[in-house]
């Protein structure tokens, strides 16, 4: 499995600090895959024989479901769930419709770039 360190700096810094935006977006998508997680034979809580580590995590990928699960451009590697967005279209996309146009360009406006 090849290791995306991208994604794993989006899921950890969308779970610690979530822009101020985008806290309820991504803490409603965190909160449905996690869920889905939470029913998985793969989620660590779920195993007959629990694992050495201490957190809640998946024993099919490894990944720590606190941040997998808050990773928009994240997908469950056994395709439980998928990405919210898969380009930089896709991110500008959802902005607009969390925030409608006028928001989008006033987002632009006040950092310069899309974050």
């Amino acid at each position: 499995m090849k290791i995306n360190f991208s994604q794993i700096y989006e899921g950890w810094k969308n779970n610690l600090f979530p822009a101020d935006d985008m806290k309820e977006h991504i803490r409603q998508i965190g909160q449905e895959r996690m869920a889905i997680c939470d029913a998985c034979e793969w989620c660590s809580e779920n195993r007959p024989k629990k694992p050495r580590r201490f957190d809640k995590h998946c024993t099919h990928c490894g990944c720590v479901l606190a941040a997998k699960t808050k990773c928009l451009s994240c997908s469950c590697p056994i395709e439980k769930w998928g990405p919210e967005m898969k380009s930089r279209e896709d991110e500008e996309q959802l902005i607009q419709t969390i925030y409608g146009k006028q928001g989008s360009e006033n987002r632009k406006n006040s950092t310069g770039q899309v974050n």
